[in-house]
């Protein structure tokens, strides 16, 4: 029997069925449009910047860093331009492998390789790192040729820093550095984020470092467009960097070479100021190191010679070497009486060679010849006793009031970073200085001694220098300047930087004079005038003799029987020309012994160069070098006709640099 079909029930299940699949449809169909909508016009923005930056790429233009020069114009640290093989660890496909392979197509050293390594425990592994710097035009062919078996390798043009006088005026000028992680976070944290976007290098020392910003420059940008591939098919836009600005230092070059010529092997320092203004004409600490070892990274073996020597050469003793002054103190200590009139300059006093206090004997050198003192003959024939018994008289509070305003014991406020404070002593700092109560109490026995310049007291040639040309500027204190103007990278204008306001510290003229002419007796037929005997100018100067170590109270010194880094310093402060001073200095010969015997010499030829114009002889140069010499001999060269470089002076070119002298941008 024929089962009769429901038309009308099948026709409303194929209806249902339509409105279904047309619901479905247009559900779909609505989820596209909201996605197209939600596509389109809430993220817009959003993703053409996407698109834009998968097509474009924003590169920062690193600044080219500004010159340093000496006050003359004479150029202390450029730049020059070389390629350099560079490697991103993280896209390298396995960085062992790739080294290997790479140094069969370059030139890589193990010392190459121990940098690189450092590099990167200093980096992260995303950060394209210099395995070899300065490549030649052959070594770029030959790895362009097969550049396509080394991913994450390229080569890059890079500015290099170079410091053409390699170990000269080292602790002035400084050295740059790659970033390391505490200064990335410094600048991340600061103002300058922007600024330092491709910057991989900062100064770390010296000039470098305390006049970064203006060194540095302001970085600029470029808009790539680039492939899918990620190469660069056009630019787009541009924004150039502006050049860092240069940097004119107050030094002379000139002098500082022939102060560290003068010094030769030995250790020690020197500051010499011009009363007048504050600007710092030398300032040598010995030995040096060649600023360049710094500039990518410095290799293990360089630094274990520097930072395990026993001369210390990184150390800035100009700055950061604190040292008792010795006799040196002495005209300080004079004015101290004259200014709170503890004593008068006809006030005498019996110096038998020796001076007892508390059953104590504070002794005298052997050849002092001794007696009757007045002010006068005290400073320049040094006699301890005279100084002994002043500072008893004065107490160690009343010392310190006087001094701390001469810049004793205080921060200069001289324009680079690291200088230290040293030790002005007063009852005050020794309670703040020692933890138990039996060490916070002054002695009077303690006080003795700080007349002539030891005990407690220790200060820097910089504040030695700076008392001295306040003394030569009849009281009145300039604050220590090494900048003295910077240069505009485009338009080559120079800008003077302006100096502090002095200060003026209220000496009597009668007092100072009191003082300048016992100092300038001291040159003239006291402890220093065999050493500037026949001089052009008349100077004011003191010698001092600084112990190294303590001596018992029995013990004499013997330094032929002494270590010879147990020897007593050598120190002597000066300045020229008596009437009119413009030059003042401060300068010690580590370990040398008396004053007139190494330190005075040096202060003589550098007066020489800058009041006379002469240059010492070859013969007399290395006499001095020796600590054999007194008066300059032989025929003196005149400054003005030597030609800069000077003869056997170590110029440093690209040619010549060490490999260790690193990029500092694009």
């Amino acid at each position: 029997m024929t089962e009769l079909r429901n038309v009308e029930a099948d026709l409303a299940r194929f209806r249902t069925r339509i409105f279904v699949v047309s619901m479905v449809v247009l559900a779909c169909f609505l989820l596209l449009v909201a996605r197209l909508v939600y596509l389109q016009i809430w993220r817009h923005d959003d993703l053409r910047a996407q698109a834009e930056n998968n097509r474009t790429a924003i590169i920062p233009i690193v600044p080219n860093r500004g010159l340093i020069l000496d006050r003359n114009g004479i150029v202390l640290a450029s730049n020059y331009s070389a390629y350099t093989l560079e490697i991103t660890p993280s896209k390298s496909g396995g960085l062992e492998r790739t080294l290997e392979e790479l140094s069969q197509v370059i030139d890589i050293t193990p010392r190459d390789r121990r940098r690189f390594k450092k590099l990167m425990d200093e980096s992260r592994s995303f950060e394209s790192l210099p395995i070899r710097t300065r490549l030649t035009d052959t070594e770029v062919a030959r790895f362009a040729a097969q550049r396509f078996r080394f991913p994450g390798v390229e080569i890059k043009a890079r500015l290099f820093r170079n410091y053409p006088y390699g170990e000269l005026a080292s602790h002035v000028i400084g050295y740059i550095g790659r970033i390391n992680q505490s200064e990335k976070e410094k600048i991340e944290d600061s103002d300058d984020q922007a600024n330092y976007r491709g910057t991989e290098y900062i100064g770390k020392l010296g000039v470098e470092q305390s006049f970064e910003t203006q060194l540095h420059g302001i970085t600029g940008v470029e808009q790539i467009e680039t492939s899918a591939g990620g190469r660069a098919v056009r630019k787009l836009a541009s924004n150039p960097s502006t050049p860092g600005n240069g940097v004119m230092l107050s030094i002379d070059i000139k002098l500082q070479k022939l102060i560290e010529d003068m010094f030769g092997e030995r250790r020690g320092a020197l500051v010499a100021l011009d009363p007048k203004t504050g600007e710092v004409l030398a300032f040598v600490s010995k030995p040096t190191f060649d600023s360049n070892l710094f500039v990518e990274g410095i290799d293990q073996e360089n630094w274990a010679m520097l930072n395990e020597s026993l001369d210390k050469p990184l150390l800035n003793r100009a700055l950061r070497g604190t040292y008792p002054p010795g006799s040196t103190y002495k005209p300080f200590m004079a004015l101290a009486a004259l200014e709170t009139g503890t004593r008068s300059p006809s006030t005498l006093v019996n110096d038998p060679g020796f001076y007892m206090f508390g059953g104590h004997r504070f002794g005298s050198p052997e050849n002092e010849k001794g007696g009757i003192m007045d002010m006068h003959r005290a400073i320049a024939e040094s006699s301890n006793a005279y100084f002994y018994s002043l500072a008893n008289e004065l107490g160690v509070d009343t010392m310190h009031d006087f001094m701390k305003p001469l810049g004793f014991g205080q921060i200069t406020g001289i324009d680079i970073n690291g200088e230290v404070r040293g030790v002005l002593p007063s009852t005050d700092w020794k309670r703040r200085y020692y933890k138990r109560p039996e060490q916070q109490r002054w002695y009077a026995g303690e006080t003795i001694s700080l007349g002539i310049g030891q005990g407690y007291n220790s200060f820097t040639m910089l504040q030695l220098a700076q008392a001295t040309a306040t003394l030569a500027n009849n009281g009145v204190k300039h604050k220590p300047q090494l900048v003295i103007a910077t240069q505009d990278a485009t338009t080559h204008a120079t800008e003077r930087v302006p100096a502090q306001p002095a200060e003026d510290l209220g000496f009597k003229p009668g007092h100072i004079d009191v003082v300048r002419k016992a100092m300038v007796s001291v040159t003239q037929e006291g402890t220093s005038s065999r050493v500037f005997a026949g001089a052009g100018y008349l100077s004011a100067g003191k010698t001092g003799t600084a112990q190294a170590v303590s001596l018992g109270q029995k013990e004499k010194y013997n330094a032929a029987k002494m270590e010879e880094r147990q020897r007593d310093h050598s120190l002597y402060i000066a300045f020229a020309p008596v009437e009119d001073p413009k030059i003042a200095l401060a300068v010690i010969v580590e370990n040398a012994g008396f004053g007139s015997a190494a330190a005075a010499p040096i202060a003589r030829r550098a007066f020489d160069y800058w009041l006379m114009g002469q240059y010492p002889s070859q013969e007399d140069l290395v006499a001095v070098s020796r600590g054999q010499a007194t008066a300059p001999t032989g025929k003196p060269r005149i400054v003005k006709d030597l030609p800069w470089p000077l003869p056997g002076t170590a110029v440093v070119t690209p040619a010549t640099a060490p490999a260790v002298i690193g990029e500092i941008g694009h």
